[in-house]
């Protein structure tokens, strides 16, 4: 393919907005104390639509949208799809500060949010396709994982500054309308930039017959036919759900383990691994041309932070100590579990090959969310009495996504490529 200086220009406005829609994910997830009082009295804290519901909104809507906007994607390109998107990521971001001391008014612009999500997460194997020659896809594909981390870091650690956060000060659940216009302004800049910048492909650039792709049905069904694809997609429904389970509920995996107070730094901690891992692997993958080898080095990577978190509690470890192997773990998980991520959506991406792009990736994000939120309420039914018992299947299913990986076979198309 043609390799244009641009692709950088087309990595850097996609990696804008996907930070700002993550951003937006998050906005209240980690303040929801003083958003309750910002809030008092426009909701019913016991309903379905409760604080909660504004991180919630997205996992549901994702699993609604994620199918249709792979089609889209595949239909009419990504200049077309992610500009619209963009555009109702720039919308509803303004949406959410000008009605920002509306509950109702968060609620439908978040909801807004939450459907034009899956059409930016599941353009990132077909945007790399487009702009990026094969030995950069991985590269390209991981610092796409690695504005989604830095969307989350920001709502989590930047938000509890721009909100009155302390209980013990007057200012304690005001500066909402602030943090939303701040954030809003945000998406809105990155929005525009999409939309200007974004292009279908490299000026100049012919399709061969290498670029041409089966129908979106047709490629389901391959995906769903392929050998190579069934293994992946039991691997992300084991090891994606698992690390949305863990990044979901590490309060009270610490509070399981006898840690009181994790300080917010186990869950800081395994996204700091994931930024590290999502920038050092990927590449790696790409410089000696394997897929399958760095698959297999994340998943024997996530065991022992996997067995870590689960069995932190029962070694007779002093409080200190149990809190020393609960951080080590975290790190361990995000670094090779979000590294495994971008990584797995290229190999997906190869092996079913004719099939469109956003379909292979559209199919493990999918399947992710499913298990993500299997595996979330499982652990939280009967205040969390089953939590433990979870945790000792995540560590078994661990291992076996370990032995599942090596049936796997190396992509023909990156280690059939001239270097």
């Amino acid at each position: 393919m043609k390799v244009s200086p641009y692709r950088w220009v087309i990595l850097v406005v996609f990696m804008l907005i996907t930070m700002s829609v993550e951003i937006q994910w998050l906005t209240h997830a980690a303040v929801l104390r003083p958003a309750e009082v910002f809030y008092k009295g426009q909701f019913d804290p016991a309903s379905f639509l409760n604080l909660d519901f504004l991180a919630v909104s997205y996992m549901l809507l994702f699993l609604i949208m994620s199918f249709p906007s792979s089609y889209l994607i595949n239909r009419y390109g990504i200049k077309k799809t992610l500009s619209w998107s963009s555009a109702a990521v720039g919308f509803f971001s303004l949406g959410k500060a000008l009605f920002a001391t509306s509950f109702t008014g968060v609620v439908v612009s978040q909801i807004g949010l939450a459907i034009a999500q899956p059409f930016i997460l599941n353009a990132v194997t077909a945007l790399t396709v487009r702009w990026f020659p094969l030995a950069e896809r991985g590269l390209a594909a991981g610092f796409s994982a690695l504005a989604q981390y830095i969307g989350i870091i920001i709502a989590m650690l930047v938000t509890p500054a721009l909100v009155g956060s302390n209980p013990d000060l007057a200012s304690y659940g005001s500066g909402f309308e602030r943090m939303l216009w701040i954030y809003g302004i945000v998406s809105l800049i990155s929005a525009l930039a999409v939309i200007i910048f974004m292009k279908e492909l490299p000026d100049g650039y012919e399709l061969s017959d290498q670029d041409v792709r089966q129908d979106f049905g047709k490629g389901m069904l391959s995906i769903l036919k392929n050998r190579d694809m069934k293994i992946t997609i039991i691997l992300f429904f084991v090891g994606l759900g698992i690390f949305n389970a863990i990044s979901s509920m590490t309060d009270s995996i610490s509070e399981h383990a006898g840690v009181k107070d994790s300080d917010g730094l186990i869950g800081g901690l395994m996204l700091i691994g994931g930024i590290i891992g999502a920038i050092v692997l990927p590449i790696l993958s790409d410089k000696y041309r394997k897929r399958k080898l760095f698959l297999v080095i994340c998943l024997a990577g996530m065991v022992p932070g996997v067995f870590g978190l689960s069995f932190a509690g029962d070694l007779g470890l002093s409080p200190e100590n149990i809190y020393l192997l609960l951080l080590a773990s975290s790190f361990i998980i995000g670094f090779f579990v979000m590294s495994a991520g971008p990584i797995g959506f290229q190999y997906a991406a190869e092996v079913s090959y004719p099939a469109p792009e956003s379909a292979s990736q559209g199919t493990l994000l999918w399947i992710g969310q499913i298990s993500g939120i299997l595996f979330v309420s499982g652990m939280s039914i009967d205040n969390h009495s089953h939590l433990g018992s979870f945790l000792v299947w995540f560590a078994i299913l661990s291992v076996f996504s370990l032995i599942a990986v090596f049936f796997l076979k190396e992509s023909i198309l990156i280690s059939s490529e001239n270097a």
